[in-house]
């Protein structure tokens, strides 16, 4: 397993995990880590601008449900 792989696998654990949390605050925080490990994966293939651009989409939407809280 290389690096670029292991970074992926970490990112789907986090998000999955993020979905076990009842908290919804900590839910989002560990979802937006998750999103930004994915962010970093998606650059890592190459610029997979389907993975970059979704993951920055919902790092925007963890934000803004953060930020109103």
């Amino acid at each position: 397993m290389n690096c670029t792989e292991f970074i992926g696998y970490i990112a789907s654990i986090v998000v999955l995990i993020s979905f076990l949390m009842k908290d919804l605050r900590k839910l989002r925080m560990l979802n937006l880590l998750g999103c930004f490990l994915f962010v970093i994966y998606g650059v890592l293939v190459h610029y997979s601008f389907p993975i970059i651009l979704t993951n920055v989409c919902i790092i925007g939407i963890n934000i803004y449900h953060l930020s109103k809280k």
